[in-house]
């Protein structure tokens, strides 16, 4: 029992106490065993070794530990179990209020709510989480939970987690809570780091038909104004459908390209004071050439200030000490080489080189960087774009008019028609500043929002497409809150998860607009475009993933150093996975994604969510959408392996994918 005990305190942080001598804490633990009986070693081992770790000066003097450990060990059975119900009480009302006024603070920024004013950054920026846990630890709080419930590492929940009840999962959640003790200050400035990336990225429109090619035309309509990378991404994808649409997408690209290296001119960023020519880089007003300044470097200097903010943490993380270790270890709970294999698996794929071909062959040219958007697999890549629009504007012309139609988009998605109507009474519709996104609620009274950008004239298809991306993000978040038996369980193992659901209700679109003609292809399609999407997301995540462990290496980079590192990993990763597929070298065009800038190594849960959909979706063939997902959902916050495996029957993996495109190109060649 001993050794299982100090195993549990050898994966625990032993470097933030100091207080407690090791004379002391075998003192308390023999005090405790001789008031409770020696069936409490174990308990009281490990729980004196995770508290003590923790105590801090401020906390009280050694003998304050000791008294504290006598007073608040819990041996009786029973009275653990009621403790256990009253920390999810508790901490539900806690996370959940403060959750509520962080979303409403931020309203004024996130949302169309005019006017903006420049308060209203600083109430963004204000980050009622910051001093929870410190709370936590000044009440004492945080120490009942570490002195009465063991923190598992990683290895041992993938160890021990199979054997487990849904109560020793929560209560193992529960002691997650405090694995480290984050100062509130360093927790605010992270909060307002984000929050400025986030504003930088969301006032990021370029206005498309102010621009110019080489003969001075404009090739896009007047009032198109497009976010990046969401907005000028997926207008690319939409020219596949336009027999014209080439040369549209050749000049996104260019853009994009700018945007990367960051030779883009201030003067055109959120505005249509002027004209510009991106391949030339040349800007005008009034038909006159006109001498303007770069975005010059802000880009990376935004994802700079990103690292140094949560870098700062990494010392109050000992056991965690790298934002690649939280992401993979805490937040992913995968291992990161494992993760990295696992995506890897499809980009080296005989499969990815077959697609590409056929690719050529169905566009009728050799391939072009930006054609790991391709997206003539899908039903859409061949719909008029321009009906699409007309079809979604005329049903949703507003923000009201898509809140009221959830429960027929619910309905025709699977979900019953009770079940339709209370998933959607659970879902509040905003009008976005930004491209759109979901977040959920931490508290079963609360609903989850759906931001959504809908402009003048009603809402455009590429904004539908994305509202039902983040549809699938909030009816999880109402599921896997509101019906969990634990709240120390709501939520999905992580944000893969969560976005794998999102990509499952992405892919019905048309189903939800009655425009899904029955296709006998449409499977294999369908494989298609999942391996080849899952490429290009793939290959994006790697490069997020090699940047930070550029700037963990290079911590005093400057802006300029850290553009030329992104660019040159992107080609990198580009010409190792890309370059003999489609036959061109050196492009950077992976480094776009803002994700990188505003969302702290985010992307790559985007490959992993999609390996997830794909293993979903072939689980969901014969079975009904709402039915599954409701009891997957409600399988808690496990981790990703024993979630799946309760889910689907199998573990996370790339071959079901890998398997369903060679069955696909077999077919369809």
């Amino acid at each position: 029992m001993r050794a299982v005990a100090l195993l549990f305190f050898l994966c625990f942080s032993l470097s933030l106490g100091g207080v407690v001598s090791d004379p002391l804490i075998e003192q308390t633990i023999q005090s405790l065993i001789q008031k409770h009986g020696v069936e409490q070693q174990a308990r009281t081992e490990t729980g004196v070794r995770q508290a003590a770790a923790f105590w801090q000066e401020q906390d009280g003097s050694a003998e304050d530990f000791k008294a504290f450990c006598e007073k608040q060990f819990i041996a009786d059975p029973h009275q653990l179990e009621l403790a256990f119900d009253r920390f999810e009480r508790n901490f539900e009302i806690i996370y959940g209020h403060n959750h509520e006024i962080n979303r409403d603070l931020s309203m004024p920024v996130q949302l169309e709510i005019d006017p903006l004013l420049p308060v209203d950054y600083l109430f963004a920026e204000y980050d009622p989480f910051a001093h929870i846990q410190a709370d936590m630890f000044r009440t004492k709080i945080a120490f009942v939970v570490l002195l009465n419930f063991p923190t598992y590492s990683l290895q041992q929940k993938l160890r021990l987690g199979p054997a487990w009840t849904r109560e020793q999962w929560a209560r193992a959640r529960l002691g997650d809570k405090f694995v480290a003790r984050e100062p509130a200050q360093v927790s605010q400035e992270l909060t307002k780091v984000y929050v400025q990336a986030d504003d930088y990225i969301a006032n990021y429109n370029i206005y498309m038909h102010n621009l110019l090619d080489d003969r001075g035309e404009r090739l896009f309509p007047k009032d198109l104004k497009l976010i990046t990378h969401w907005g000028l991404r997926d207008e690319l994808k939409s020219q596949y459908a336009n027999k014209q649409g080439l040369k549209r997408q050749q000049m996104i690209y260019a853009v994009m390209q700018r945007i990367i290296d960051q030779s883009i001119p201030r003067a055109v960023i959120n505005s249509d004071a002027v004209d510009w020519d991106p391949v030339a880089n040349k800007v005008f007003r009034d038909g006159a050439e006109i001498e303007v300044e770069s975005e010059n470097d802000v880009r990376y200097a935004k994802l700079l200030q990103v690292f140094h903010a949560e870098r700062r943490l990494d010392k109050y993380w000992p056991n965690l000490p790298t934002k690649m270790d939280r992401r993979f270890q805490r937040d992913r709970e995968i291992p990161e080489k494992e993760f990295e294999a696992l995506i890897s698996a499809v980009l080296a794929d005989p499969a990815a080189k077959q697609i590409a071909a056929l690719i050529s062959k169905r566009l009728g040219r050799p391939l072009q960087p930006f054609d790991i958007w391709y997206d003539g697999f899908k039903p859409r890549g061949v719909m008029d774009e321009a009906e699409l629009d007309g079809i979604v504007g005329e049903r949703y012309p507003s923000v009201d008019a898509f809140q009221q139609d959830l429960p027929n988009i619910l309905l025709r998605l699977g979900f019953a028609g009770e079940k339709a109507q209370w998933l959607a009474s659970k879902i509040t519709v905003d009008p976005s500043r930004g491209a759109g996104h979901a977040t959920g609620a931490m508290r079963r009274q609360d609903n989850a929002h759906l931001r959504t950008r809908i402009p003048q004239g009603g809402m455009k298809y590429k904004g539908f497409n994305i509202a039902i991306h983040e549809l699938g993000h909030n009816v999880e978040q109402v599921i896997s809150l509101n019906e969990m038996d634990h709240y120390m369980l709501y939520g999905v193992p992580n944000t893969a998860f969560t976005e794998a659901f999102a990509f499952v209700f992405q892919s019905r679109d048309l189903d939800v607009l009655g425009l899904n003609k029955p296709n006998p292809m449409a499977e294999h399609y369908k494989a298609l475009d999942a391996y080849w999407s899952t490429c290009e997301i793939a290959a994006v995540g790697l490069v997020d993933m090699r940047v930070w462990r550029w700037m963990y290496e290079h911590p005093q980079a400057t802006p300029a150093e850290l553009k030329q590192a992104v660019i040159r990993i992107a080609r990198d990763v580009w010409n190792e996975y890309f370059a003999p597929i489609i036959g061109v070298r050196d492009s950077s065009i992976l480094a776009v994604y803002s994700h990188m800038i505003v969302y702290g190594l985010y992307l790559p849960d985007y490959s992993l969510g999609h390996l997830i959909m794909f293993q979903i979706e072939q689980y969901l063939k014969d079975k009904n959408l709402g039915e599954e997902m409701e009891r997957m959902c409600k399988l808690g916050r496990l981790t990703p392996d024993a979630w799946m495996r309760a889910a689907v029957g199998g573990a996370v993996s790339a071959q079901p994918l890998i398997d369903a495109a060679g069955a696909a190109l077999a077919v369809v060649r």
